[in-house]
C-alpha cells in the first residue's frame, strides 16, 4: 500500500483529505506543522506528499527544500496564496503539482494517482533506453547520465518531461502539450509550471544551465531537445 504523507495546519482539511485518500486505498500519515512534517518522512518514507504551504514552525516551502535533499516522491502543494511567485518557488525546490484552495477532493485524489502512474509507467517499461547525443536514459529505473556524468536523480515530474523531450529531438512541443504529457489528463494547468520543472532539469543535466546545449527554448512557443 502506498502511503501519502499529509501536511496542513487545518484539522477539517487533513481529515477529509484522509478520508478520501483511504478510500481510495491510499495508507494516510498526518502532520499539522512542518517540523512534525519533516520527522515523519524521515522516519517513514512515504510514497508522496501533500503538502500546504502556510505551516507553522517550518513552512512548506523550507519543507520542501529538506525533505528534496533526501527524497524524489512526489509532492503535490496546497496553497490558499495566488501569487505566481509562490507558486513558481515551490516548483522550483522540486514539487510535481500544486493546487489551490478551496479545492475538490476526488480532484486531489486524481492528481495523486496521476503522479503514482507516472513512476508505474516508467518502471513497467522493461528495457527502453532513451539515447540522444551524449545523454541516456534509463526509463525503467528513472536514471540519467550525460557525458558519461551520472545526473542527479530527477523527481518523477522532471524525468517524465525529459523523456518526452527526447524522444523526439528537434521536436517543439508547447507549454501545453508539455503539461498534457505529464498530467495525462483534463486539469486546468498553469502553464508556467513547465517553466519552473525545465530550470530544474537544466540545473541538473546541463554543465552551465544559463547556456543550455540539451534543452532550448524556442521562444515564443515552448521547448526542444536539440536534434544534434
Amino acid at each position: 500500500m502506498k502511503t501519502i504523507l499529509v501536511v496542513d495546519d487545518e484539522p477539517k482539511i487533513t481529515q477529509l483529505v484522509r478520508d478520501y485518500l483511504e478510500r481510495a486505498g491510499f495508507g494516510v500519515l498526518i502532520a499539522h506543522d512542518g517540523k512534525k512534517a519533516l520527522s515523519l518522512a524521515k522516519t517513514e518514507k512515504p510514497s508522496a506528499v501533500i503538502l500546504d504551504l502556510g505551516l507553522p514552525q517550518l513552512d512548506g516551502l523550507d519543507f520542501t527544500r529538506e525533505f528534496r535533499k533526501t527524497s524524489n516522491a512526489p509532492i503535490i502543494m496546497l496553497t490558499a496564496r495566488s501569487e505566481e511567485s509562490d507558486k513558481l518557488i515551490g516548483l522550483e525546490l522540486g514539487a510535481d503539482d500544486y493546487m489551490t484552495k478551496p479545492f475538490s477532493s476526488k480532484e486531489l485524489v486524481a492528481r495523486v494517482r496521476v503522479v503514482f502512474r507516472r513512476i508505474e509507467n516508467a518502471t513497467s517499461m522493461s528495457s527502453e533506453m532513451i539515447r540522444v547525443a551524449d545523454l541516456t536514459l534509463d526509463v525503467p529505473r528513472m536514471r540519467v547520465t550525460a557525458e558519461k556524468r551520472e545526473i542527479e536523480e530527477l523527481t518523477p515530474t522532471e524525468f517524465e518531461l525529459l523523456a518526452t523531450l527526447t524522444r523526439q529531438p528537434g521536436r517543439v512541443f508547447t507549454r501545453a502539450q508539455l503539461l498534457d504529457s505529464i498530467h495525462g489528463v483534463a486539469f486546468e494547468s498553469y502553464e508556467r509550471a513547465i517553466d519552473a520543472h525545465i530550470k530544474n532539469i537544466r540545473r541538473k543535466i546541463e554543465v552551465k544551465a544559463s547556456e543550455p546545449k540539451y534543452v532550448l527554448t524556442v521562444y515564443g512557443v515552448g521547448y526542444k531537445f536539440a536534434d544534434k
